[in-house]
Protein backbone atom coordinates (compact mmCIF):
# COMPACT_ATOMS: atom_id res chain seq x y z
CA UNK A 1 0.00 0.00 0.00
CA UNK A 2 1.50 3.47 -0.81
CA UNK A 3 2.28 6.00 2.05
CA UNK A 4 0.21 8.85 0.84
CA UNK A 5 -3.25 6.42 1.16
CA UNK A 6 -5.12 8.30 4.20
CA UNK A 7 -6.05 5.21 6.77
CA UNK A 8 -9.29 5.35 8.25
CA UNK A 9 -9.98 6.85 11.12
CA UNK A 10 -11.18 3.63 13.43
CA UNK A 11 -8.90 1.68 15.04
CA UNK A 12 -11.62 -1.22 15.94
CA UNK A 13 -10.92 -3.53 13.09
CA UNK A 14 -7.17 -3.75 13.91
CA UNK A 15 -7.71 -4.97 17.68
CA UNK A 16 -6.67 -8.42 18.82
CA UNK A 17 -4.84 -9.59 15.97
CA UNK A 18 -1.85 -10.51 14.47
CA UNK A 19 -1.22 -8.51 11.11
CA UNK A 20 1.29 -9.84 8.49
CA UNK A 21 3.73 -8.20 6.74
CA UNK A 22 5.96 -5.00 6.52
CA UNK A 23 5.45 -3.14 9.35
CA UNK A 24 5.78 0.14 7.78
CA UNK A 25 3.39 -0.21 5.13
CA UNK A 26 1.13 -1.78 7.65
CA UNK A 27 1.50 1.61 10.61
CA UNK A 28 0.25 3.39 7.25
CA UNK A 29 -2.99 1.93 7.03
CA UNK A 30 -3.97 2.97 10.52
CA UNK A 31 -5.21 5.46 12.20
CA UNK A 32 -2.98 8.43 13.76
CA UNK A 33 -3.21 9.15 17.36
CA UNK A 34 -4.51 5.81 17.92
CA UNK A 35 -2.18 4.03 20.15
CA UNK A 36 -1.59 4.49 23.57
CA UNK A 37 1.77 2.30 24.08
CA UNK A 38 3.97 0.56 21.82
CA UNK A 39 6.61 -1.86 23.61
CA UNK A 40 9.15 -3.37 20.15
CA UNK A 41 11.98 -4.04 19.68
CA UNK A 42 13.29 -4.46 16.05
CA UNK A 43 16.14 -6.62 14.22
CA UNK A 44 19.28 -5.58 15.58
CA UNK A 45 20.99 -5.96 12.60
CA UNK A 46 23.97 -7.96 14.01
CA UNK A 47 24.81 -9.85 11.47
CA UNK A 48 27.09 -6.88 9.57
CA UNK A 49 28.70 -6.97 12.89
CA UNK A 50 32.72 -6.35 12.46
CA UNK A 51 33.23 -7.85 15.84
CA UNK A 52 33.79 -11.57 16.13
CA UNK A 53 30.77 -12.10 18.74
CA UNK A 54 28.80 -13.68 15.75
CA UNK A 55 31.19 -15.73 13.99
CA UNK A 56 33.05 -17.98 16.34
CA UNK A 57 30.54 -20.56 15.28
CA UNK A 58 29.68 -22.55 19.18
CA UNK A 59 26.56 -20.03 19.53
CA UNK A 60 25.67 -18.99 23.08
CA UNK A 61 24.15 -20.43 26.18
CA UNK A 62 20.15 -19.33 25.00
CA UNK A 63 18.43 -19.38 22.01
CA UNK A 64 19.61 -16.58 21.17
CA UNK A 65 22.55 -18.03 19.16
CA UNK A 66 19.90 -18.41 16.38
CA UNK A 67 20.65 -15.55 15.27
CA UNK A 68 23.87 -15.98 13.85
CA UNK A 69 21.53 -17.47 10.59
CA UNK A 70 19.31 -14.27 11.23
CA UNK A 71 15.62 -14.38 11.33
CA UNK A 72 13.13 -16.44 9.63
CA UNK A 73 12.89 -14.26 6.57
CA UNK A 74 15.10 -11.04 7.46
CA UNK A 75 18.78 -11.50 6.94
CA UNK A 76 19.65 -8.76 9.81
CA UNK A 77 22.69 -7.42 7.42
CA UNK A 78 21.25 -4.47 6.30
CA UNK A 79 23.97 -1.52 4.91
CA UNK A 80 24.05 0.50 8.18
CA UNK A 81 22.84 3.40 6.02
CA UNK A 82 19.60 1.67 4.86
CA UNK A 83 19.00 0.18 8.36
CA UNK A 84 18.97 3.49 10.23
CA UNK A 85 17.18 5.53 7.85
CA UNK A 86 14.57 2.40 8.03
CA UNK A 87 14.26 2.66 11.78
CA UNK A 88 13.68 5.97 11.58
CA UNK A 89 11.15 5.35 9.55
CA UNK A 90 9.32 3.46 11.72
CA UNK A 91 9.78 5.17 14.84
CA UNK A 92 8.43 8.78 12.32
CA UNK A 93 5.08 6.29 12.14
CA UNK A 94 4.74 5.08 15.76
CA UNK A 95 5.24 8.92 16.47
CA UNK A 96 1.87 8.58 14.28
CA UNK A 97 0.45 6.62 15.38
CA UNK A 98 0.79 7.50 19.30
CA UNK A 99 -1.82 9.28 21.29
CA UNK A 100 -1.15 12.78 23.02
CA UNK A 101 -1.12 10.76 25.90
CA UNK A 102 1.28 7.95 24.55
CA UNK A 103 4.76 6.47 24.47
CA UNK A 104 7.00 4.03 22.92
CA UNK A 105 9.34 1.85 24.70
CA UNK A 106 12.06 0.70 21.55
CA UNK A 107 14.69 -1.60 22.94
CA UNK A 108 17.92 -1.80 21.27
CA UNK A 109 21.49 -2.57 21.76
CA UNK A 110 24.46 -0.70 22.14
CA UNK A 111 27.55 -2.02 20.51
CA UNK A 112 31.07 -1.60 19.05
CA UNK A 113 31.17 -1.22 15.47
CA UNK A 114 35.09 -0.56 14.08
CA UNK A 115 36.22 0.16 17.19
CA UNK A 116 33.41 2.46 18.00
CA UNK A 117 30.47 2.76 20.01
CA UNK A 118 27.12 2.67 18.37
CA UNK A 119 24.82 3.96 20.95
CA UNK A 120 21.69 4.23 18.31
CA UNK A 121 21.57 8.29 18.42
CA UNK A 122 21.71 7.92 14.36
CA UNK A 123 18.64 6.22 15.45
CA UNK A 124 16.48 7.88 17.90
CA UNK A 125 18.51 11.38 17.10
CA UNK A 126 16.01 13.57 16.62
CA UNK A 127 13.08 11.94 18.36
CA UNK A 128 11.88 12.63 22.22
CA UNK A 129 13.99 10.37 24.24
CA UNK A 130 12.72 11.30 27.65
CA UNK A 131 14.73 8.43 29.36
CA UNK A 132 17.10 5.47 29.16
CA UNK A 133 16.47 2.36 31.16
CA UNK A 134 18.49 -0.22 31.36
CA UNK A 135 17.50 -3.87 30.82
CA UNK A 136 20.20 -5.94 32.43
CA UNK A 137 20.09 -9.82 31.34
CA UNK A 138 21.56 -12.57 33.20
CA UNK A 139 25.52 -13.39 32.50
CA UNK A 140 26.13 -15.61 29.21
CA UNK A 141 29.02 -16.29 26.77
CA UNK A 142 31.45 -13.81 25.45
CA UNK A 143 33.73 -14.94 22.85
CA UNK A 144 35.60 -11.84 22.41
CA UNK A 145 38.80 -11.17 24.65
CA UNK A 146 38.46 -7.36 23.92
CA UNK A 147 35.27 -6.77 25.44
CA UNK A 148 33.80 -7.24 29.30
CA UNK A 149 30.43 -9.66 28.91
CA UNK A 150 27.66 -7.35 27.74
CA UNK A 151 24.65 -8.00 29.55
CA UNK A 152 22.36 -5.22 29.20
CA UNK A 153 20.51 -3.57 26.74
CA UNK A 154 18.67 -0.33 26.62
CA UNK A 155 15.06 0.80 26.51
CA UNK A 156 14.57 4.09 25.16
CA UNK A 157 11.31 5.75 26.51
CA UNK A 158 10.17 8.28 23.34
CA UNK A 159 6.54 9.94 24.87
CA UNK A 160 4.34 12.13 23.87
CA UNK A 161 4.21 15.59 25.10
CA UNK A 162 0.96 14.47 27.65
CA UNK A 163 2.15 11.14 28.88
CA UNK A 164 2.44 10.31 32.30
CA UNK A 165 3.69 7.39 34.38
CA UNK A 166 1.15 5.51 36.49
CA UNK A 167 1.07 6.01 40.15
CA UNK A 168 3.91 5.09 42.19
CA UNK A 169 5.74 3.99 38.91
CA UNK A 170 8.30 7.32 39.13
CA UNK A 171 9.70 5.50 42.39
CA UNK A 172 10.96 3.13 40.21
CA UNK A 173 14.43 2.81 39.00
CA UNK A 174 15.96 3.05 35.36
CA UNK A 175 17.82 -0.23 35.59
CA UNK A 176 15.27 -3.27 35.05
CA UNK A 177 16.42 -6.66 35.76
CA UNK A 178 15.25 -9.34 33.63
CA UNK A 179 16.15 -12.95 33.05
CA UNK A 180 16.65 -14.09 29.03
CA UNK A 181 13.39 -15.89 27.88
CA UNK A 182 14.73 -19.46 28.11
CA UNK A 183 12.10 -21.50 26.63
CA UNK A 184 10.96 -19.74 23.96
CA UNK A 185 11.42 -20.61 20.14
CA UNK A 186 11.93 -17.02 18.30
CA UNK A 187 15.86 -16.72 18.13
CA UNK A 188 15.45 -13.25 20.28
CA UNK A 189 12.78 -13.02 22.45
CA UNK A 190 12.20 -10.54 25.26
CA UNK A 191 10.94 -11.75 28.41
CA UNK A 192 7.21 -10.88 29.88
CA UNK A 193 8.23 -8.97 32.53
CA UNK A 194 10.08 -6.68 30.54
CA UNK A 195 6.71 -5.76 28.25
CA UNK A 196 4.49 -6.45 31.38
CA UNK A 197 6.39 -3.74 33.13
CA UNK A 198 6.54 -1.28 29.93
CA UNK A 199 2.42 -1.61 29.94
CA UNK A 200 2.00 -1.68 33.67
CA UNK A 201 3.99 1.88 34.16
CA UNK A 202 1.86 3.79 31.99
CA UNK A 203 -0.92 6.16 33.43
CA UNK A 204 -4.14 4.91 32.21
CA UNK A 205 -7.54 6.92 33.21
CA UNK A 206 -10.00 4.29 35.27
CA UNK A 207 -12.80 5.99 32.70
CA UNK A 208 -10.56 5.56 29.69
CA UNK A 209 -11.24 1.94 28.27
CA UNK A 210 -9.19 2.42 25.02
CA UNK A 211 -5.47 1.77 26.09
CA UNK A 212 -4.49 0.04 22.71
CA UNK A 213 -0.97 -1.44 22.81
CA UNK A 214 1.02 -2.07 19.75
CA UNK A 215 3.98 -3.96 19.13
CA UNK A 216 5.36 -3.51 14.91
CA UNK A 217 7.96 -6.59 15.30
CA UNK A 218 6.15 -8.76 17.80
CA UNK A 219 8.04 -11.68 16.85
CA UNK A 220 6.37 -14.77 19.28
CA UNK A 221 3.93 -12.19 20.68
CA UNK A 222 5.22 -11.45 24.06
CA UNK A 223 3.86 -7.60 23.94
CA UNK A 224 0.42 -9.02 23.10
CA UNK A 225 0.41 -11.18 26.66
CA UNK A 226 1.20 -8.70 28.46
CA UNK A 227 -1.20 -6.12 27.23
CA UNK A 228 -3.68 -9.20 27.70
CA UNK A 229 -3.07 -9.78 31.11
CA UNK A 230 -3.51 -5.57 31.61
CA UNK A 231 -6.78 -6.08 30.13
CA UNK A 232 -5.30 -3.72 26.90
CA UNK A 233 -5.91 -3.91 23.84
CA UNK A 234 -3.52 -5.04 21.29
CA UNK A 235 -2.04 -4.92 17.76
CA UNK A 236 1.09 -6.93 16.48
CA UNK A 237 2.81 -6.89 13.36
CA UNK A 238 5.31 -9.16 11.77
CA UNK A 239 6.62 -9.90 8.46
CA UNK A 240 7.24 -13.60 9.42
CA UNK A 241 4.16 -15.89 8.83
CA UNK A 242 6.53 -18.48 11.18
CA UNK A 243 5.96 -16.05 13.93
CA UNK A 244 3.10 -14.72 13.30
CA UNK A 245 1.83 -18.59 14.04
CA UNK A 246 4.09 -18.85 16.64
CA UNK A 247 2.47 -15.54 18.36
CA UNK A 248 -1.19 -16.79 17.50
CA UNK A 249 -0.40 -20.49 19.40
CA UNK A 250 1.06 -18.68 22.42
CA UNK A 251 -1.87 -16.49 22.50
CA UNK A 252 -4.09 -19.09 21.98
CA UNK A 253 -2.67 -20.64 25.27
CA UNK A 254 -2.46 -17.90 27.14
CA UNK A 255 -6.44 -17.29 27.07
CA UNK A 256 -7.62 -20.87 26.84
CA UNK A 257 -5.09 -22.53 29.87
CA UNK A 258 -3.59 -19.49 31.48
CA UNK A 259 -0.18 -17.85 31.64
CA UNK A 260 1.96 -20.29 33.04
CA UNK A 261 1.80 -22.33 29.69
CA UNK A 262 2.40 -19.57 27.58
CA UNK A 263 5.44 -17.42 29.07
Amino acid sequence: MSGTTVPDSDITPWLGDTHHGDCLEIMRQMPSESIKVIVTSPPYNLKNSTGNGMKDGRGGKWANAALQKGYDNHGDAMPHDDYTAWQRDCLTEMMRLLRPDGAIFYNHKWRVQNGLMQDRQDIVGGFPVRQIIIWERSGGINFNPGYFLPNYEVVYLIPKPEFRLAPKANAVGCVWRFHQESNNEHPAPFPFGLADRCIKSVQRDPDDDSCVVLDPFMGSGTTALAAISNNADWVGIDISEAYIAMAQTRISDWLDEGPRLAV
